[in-house]
């Protein structure tokens, strides 16, 4: 059904996903003390659920509500029935703790093995896995995709990165899953080692876990010699494998909508908004078991297509992630994302994909440092290019760095485990 489902009409899907809501309200009050109240609060109970388009009906779910729920407020099964545990890191707070029934489990490999098929790969591929693997969900989740497809995994983790390119290029492994940061660095690594990284077999690149605008992808695209496929997910759904693209049109993530409903909504408002129209993502698991998650507020910026895609399958579209909601930059009062940013300066091919942002006070203004990297072997005039980017993302943005420093090519330290760090904000 898996494949099917991502083809059918969209009056088959509807109906699907109205029967699997209906059966989610109820598990989620039945079992979960904190939906049975939130649902009494807002006077709806699981018999008010008819179809679908009554999940606006629903009150949110937050980020918050997983912490203050911490650790398992929000399980609707006996710890008897986990097999697994996972967790978001705790940075800002407590960990956002989900847990995983045996047919969690077995949901979590079919639609990473739906993701990764999309992308073109299949069970004579050998599937370099170079996410992280422990509480982040990223290892395990492309791990157990790629098994249940029948590919050949090697379970390389993040980091020591001249082993990694070693493997990819002695196993022949025909696709790495990484973050964009990371399949960058990799790159930097077999050239220093005298590597051509277009030289090795790897032919797809399946990245998620950070935003990576259109210019990273060419780059990614362009160092590697392989085309790269963008994939989606949050530990609090299910962890990679709620959306991913396809590898004919590369035009949105397919979100598998017969297991995550979506909706994109105001932002400061929490309505909901039209199709095409740019907001936050929310999105209400319909098949889950352990923690039953409804619509869940992502912070994540997008737009929604429900278009047919060239490939065929009819599943609702996301676009990239443009930023998150709490990730917004006010600087003197202009709202900034740093994918806004990203995205001007790398339209500039004397520019690599590095940079950094540095926020702090002088005296009661906000001052904004933006440092970016020079291609490798620069010779141009750096004086005239600074003015040229400037000039751009002034012009863009409506807004101009108080400094922007252009450095020399391998200036801005590289991540090899975890996400990339863009932003240092000290105001």
């Amino acid at each position: 059904m898996a494949e099917t489902i991502a083809h059918a009409s969209r009056e088959e899907l509807r109906e699907l996903q109205s029967t699997r809501l209906r059966d989610t309200v109820e598990r989620a009050y039945e079992n979960v003390s904190f939906y049975r109240d939130r649902l009494g609060e807002a006077g709806v109970s699981p018999a008010d659920i008819e179809t679908i388009d009554d999940v606006q009906i629903l009150p949110f779910t937050t980020k918050e509500d997983f912490r203050d729920e911490y650790p398992d407020g929000l399980f609707a099964v006996h710890r008897s029935e986990l097999r697994r545990i996972h967790a978001s890191s705790g940075t800002t707070g407590n960990p956002k703790i989900v847990g995983y029934t045996e047919s969690d489990l077995d949901l979590w490999d079919e639609v990473m093995a739906r993701s990764m098929s999309a992308a073109g790969i299949d069970a004579t591929d050998t599937v370099q896995n170079a996410y992280g693997y422990g509480l982040f969900t990223g290892g395990l989740g492309f791990h157990g995709g790629a098994e249940a497809l029948g590919a050949t995994v090697v379970p390389t983790g993040s980091g020591n990165t001249q082993r990694q390119v070693e493997l990819a290029r002695d196993l022949g492994s025909d696709a790495i899953a990484c973050t964009p940061s990371y399949a960058l660095y990799f790159a930097e690594t077999a050239e220093e080692m005298g590597v051509d990284p277009r030289a090795l077999s790897i032919r797809a690149v399946l990245y998620g876990a950070e935003p990576c605008t259109e210019p990273m992808r060419e780059e990614i695209e362009e160092r590697l010699g392989a085309i790269g496929i963008e994939n989606y997910g949050l530990s609090e759904l299910i962890g990679p494998g709620v959306a991913a693209e396809c590898r004919e049109a590369q035009d949105g993530m397919h979100i598998w909508e017969d297991h995550f409903y979506p909706e994109v909504v105001d932002p400061a408002t929490g309505e909901p908004l039209p199709e095409g129209e740019e907001g936050e993502l929310v999105l209400t698991s319909l098949t889950k078991e352990a923690v039953p998650v409804l619509r869940y507020r992502t912070g994540d910026l997008t737009t929604l297509t429900s278009e047919e895609c060239e490939c065929g399958r009819t599943t609702v579209r996301m676009d990239s992630v443009t930023g998150r909601a709490d990730d917004l930059l006010i600087v003197r009062g202009v709202n900034l994302y740093p994918s806004q940013i990203e995205a001007v300066v790398l339209e500039f091919d004397d520019v690599a994909p590095q940079y950094r942002i540095d926020l702090h006070r002088e005296g009661n203004l906000d001052h904004f440092e933006l440092t970016v990297e020079l291609v490798e072997g620069f010779d141009g005039d750096v004086d005239r290019l600074r003015e040229a980017v400037l000039k751009r993302v002034q012009n863009a943005l409506s807004f101009t760095p108080d400094e922007l420093d252009l450095v020399e090519y391998g200036t801005i330290e590289r991540t090899e485990v975890g996400k990339v760090k863009r932003v240092y904000d000290r105001r």
